[in-house]
């Protein structure tokens, strides 16, 4: 994973692995597993949308100049996720299996266009863009 678009792509896909556990051991009623599984996405979900927000995003405003465009659109489905997310935990929380996945339904479309946006258009253009993209990167595998 040499690229920003290679690493970034490679999380969405762990991402993507985690919640879909997550929603098999809710379907289950394997609230434990659910729980678990549950914790690793939001963890590695909420990493991956700093590692965006604080050091790619930026610096792809940096260099192009462009403040008000795809990375404003991303931040703003960021939040929308974020939402989800809150609503998702109360219901699992409260082991609300229906509410849970009918939540999981709506993030998991979310995240789907969300991420082909990102694979198909911004993380090719940050790569592009950016003078020092291979330092960018080292910037974004050292945030945790």
């Amino acid at each position: 994973m040499h690229t920003i678009p290679d690493f970034m792509t490679a999380q969405h896909r762990h991402c993507d692995d985690s919640f879909i556990a997550a929603e098999s051991a809710v379907s289950a009623t394997n609230w434990t597993e659910a729980a678990s599984q549950w914790l690793i996405f939001t963890t590695d979900l909420k990493t991956h949308l700093e590692q965006e927000e604080n050091i790619l995003f930026p610096a792809f405003e940096q260099a192009t100049g462009m403040t008000m465009g795809p990375t404003q659109v991303m931040r703003a489905e960021h939040a929308q996720m974020r939402q989800l997310i809150a609503e998702m935990n109360q219901q699992l929380s409260s082991q609300n299996k229906d509410e849970f996945l009918g939540l999981s339904e709506t993030l998991m479309i979310l995240m789907q266009q969300h991420n082909m946006k990102e694979e198909q258009m911004l993380y090719p253009m940050t790569q592009a863009h950016l003078p020092d993209a291979d330092t960018v990167l080292k910037q974004v595998k050292a945030y945790s």
